[in-house]
């Protein structure tokens, strides 16, 4: 940094390291808690959710797991909704999602 003033680039030094160490632990940010571990954030909650797929075909709603490990088949046509993506499942072009 600096090579004349041993102790302004010390203090310098410090106050850089300080200035990116200094983090908020009890409000992190909702994209930093997104990013981390289901099981190390401030409060954990799973990763998985369950959602209402509606079959463009028969209209029918269907729940569906978000990390189902089998393929989902419409029950009124018979039509598949989701497979299984190695996580999770993907879902077909012909649905339509509610949250």
């Amino acid at each position: 940094l600096c090579r004349l003033d041993r102790y302004s680039c010390d203090v310098k030094l410090l106050l850089y390291l300080f200035i990116q160490l200094a983090k908020d632990l009890m409000h992190p940010s909702p994209s930093e808690e997104r990013r981390r571990h289901k099981k190390k954030r401030l409060v954990q909650s799973p990763n998985s959710y369950f959602m209402d797929v509606k079959c463009i075909g028969c209209y029918r709603i269907t729940t569906i797991f978000s990390h189902a490990h089998t393929v989902v088949a419409c029950p009124g046509c018979t039509t598949i909704l989701c497979t299984p993506g190695g996580g999770k499942c993907k879902l077909t072009a012909r649905h339509e999602q509610k949250p």
